[in-house]
């Protein structure tokens, strides 16, 4: 009988389990999870627009389950200087990460898995003897740090300082406000994932950071710096906290997927910065990806783990170069606010390398027509075609 351990209880282990099981119920598959079962970093989880087709494609059920939880919108919104500028054409849908995370326990469950939350694993021997061990486990994987040299892990972290709050404030639409003070710049991004919730992200370079004097601060004092900066946003909505501390994001790379019977998905083998809205699409891809591998190869380990890195490598590489792109430009942001408004907010969608101007007039039409008017889309044009 082959015999699965995944180690970490987030969406890309869960689904993992759901899907193994689902498809072999004769395996002996275990979750171990550190945190209890509720916990969790964070608030809304954001996907693009189109973003859950590839769920509804393998799992029509699931992609039902989390749909119907989802909060929608068809645009977004920059706001530079005092002005607003609506960019039509580019949806999201979003879902609070603990309502995710009990979806995908109610799914594994569904299939005779039980996590076992509250077990933390300091060393894979703990796991007894496994066939495959899939680390699920996020950017502190122990499965990874178990051989980083096999696994080829490379680890570098932003400059940008970021800061993870909630609000009770409904925001129509993913927004990114920026603003300038006398500390420096900073951005939030926010966007309600409930009803009655919204995800409230604080974002500053490293001078602002520490003109700000955020290092010494309390919790209070930031989180009432960052209620005070923001005020006209919240419209008298405080900000709530949930493990909120300033971070600098990981950029986790891996040259090799798997090493013997270890394998990684999700965050423990790769993250694509939150600017883009693809971390927890790309780990229950990843999932999809690696059950199907095993699948095809009838759980024949090793050539199963050789054809999820050649099958899903690529995919994830394209990905994390657009996100990579995107973290580069936030990271200089200030800069980027020299411009006025409209020309800002062209840079802004450009940010990941994947908008030129023939695909933003037929997704955004609307803000193309007004990029046009003011002669910023054509000025553009002409640069591309000289190159």
């Amino acid at each position: 009988m082959t015999r699965v351990a995944i180690v970490g209880a987030g969406p890309a282990g869960l689904y993992a389990a759901y899907l193994l099981k689902r498809a072999r119920p004769d395996i002996a598959l275990e979750v171990v999870e550190q945190n209890p079962a509720d916990a969790t970093f964070g608030f809304g989880v954001v996907f693009s627009d189109s973003a859950l087709a590839f769920l509804e494609d393998e799992d029509p059920d699931t992609h039902d389950m989390i749909a119907a939880r989802t909060e929608r919108w068809h645009d977004i919104a920059v706001v530079h200087r005092g002005e607003r500028i609506v960019i039509d054409g580019v949806g999201f849908a979003a879902i609070g990460r603990l309502a995710l995370l009990r979806l995908l326990q109610a799914r594994a469950r569904s299939v005779g898995v039980e996590p076992r939350f509250g077990t933390a694993v300091s060393s894979l021997d703990e796991l007894g003897e496994a066939d495959l061990i899939i680390g699920a486990d996020g950017v502190n994987s122990v499965v990874r740090r178990s051989d980083p040299v096999a696994f080829g892990q490379r680890i570098a972290h932003l400059a940008n300082h970021f800061i993870w709050y909630g609000t009770r404030k409904p925001f129509a639409t993913l927004t990114q406000s920026f603003r300038e003070t006398a500390d420096g710049a900073f951005n939030a991004h926010h966007y309600r994932y409930a009803p009655d919730m919204s995800t409230f992200l604080v974002e500053c370079e490293a001078a602002t950071f520490a003109r700000a004097g955020f290092a010494r601060a309390s919790e209070a004092d930031i989180k009432g710096y960052c209620e005070r900066l923001f005020a006209d946003e919240l419209d008298g909505h405080e900000l709530l906290s949930n493990r909120s501390v300033w971070r600098n994001f990981p950029q986790i790379t891996n040259d090799r997927w798997f090493a013997g019977n270890r394998v990684l998905v999700g965050d423990a083998l790769h993250t694509a910065h939150f600017s883009i809205g693809s971390g927890t699409r790309l780990a229950l891809e990843d999932a999809i990806a690696l059950a199907g591998a095993l699948r095809a190869h009838d759980y024949d380990i090793q050539p199963a783990l050789a054809a999820y890195q050649a099958a899903r490598r690529p995919v994830v590489d394209k990905m994390v170069r657009a996100a990579d792109a995107s973290a580069t430009w936030y990271q200089d942001f200030a800069t980027h606010m020299k411009h006025e408004p409209w020309r800002f907010a062209y840079s802004y969608i450009q940010r990941s390398g994947r908008i030129d101007g023939a695909r933003l007039r037929r997704i955004a039409p609307a803000f193309a027509r007004e990029l046009a008017r003011r002669g910023i889309l054509d000025e553009a044009d002409n640069v591309e075609s000289t190159r």
